[in-house]
């Protein structure tokens, strides 16, 4: 049987293409190995465009080339801030999409964190849980640096 559309097929993307979205992935990839040390650094894919003209799709995915969500932002590579918030929304959908759990944990409330800006430009694991005497939520650790003392580093102010 034919198929009537055949979807392009996904290459790994090879060293040096994206230095600042690979830059970005290897500082997901430190919290990836601390928190989920049974899943393989993950990597970037690239699907041609639908349009000619367009720029190429980038995703972040697996070792196995499983991702799930929304292409990168090509415009998120300007900055190595922008590249770092963009990876790591795609990175943590592709882990929770696929591995059916939250990720990162926090490890003073077993609450998913999600990556969050500061006023100077810092992306950081923020937990929604309370804490007693400092406030409804807090900076867990910088992007790229979990570690599994379970240690929390305060916002400034």
């Amino acid at each position: 049987m034919c198929a009537l559309f055949d979807p392009p097929a996904p290459r790994r993307v090879t060293p040096g293409e994206y230095p600042v979205w690979e830059q970005a992935l290897a500082l997901l990839n430190r919290d990836l190995a601390v928190t989920l040390p049974r899943l393989e650094p993950l990597q970037l894919l690239a699907l041609p465009p639908y349009d000619a003209g367009e720029p190429e799709n980038v995703y972040v995915a697996t070792a196995t080339g499983e991702w799930h969500g929304n292409p990168l932002d090509p415009n998120s590579q300007d900055s190595p801030a922008s590249a770092l918030a963009s990876v790591a929304d795609a990175a943590q959908e592709t882990v929770v999409e696929l591995l059916w759990q939250a990720w990162p944990l926090c490890p003073e409330h077993d609450l998913g964190m999600h990556p969050r800006e500061d006023a100077e430009g810092r992306l950081s694991w923020w937990c929604a849980g309370e804490r007693l005497r400092r406030g409804p939520a807090h900076v867990h650790a910088a992007v790229g640096a979990l570690d599994a003392s379970g240690t929390s580093i305060r916002p400034r102010s």
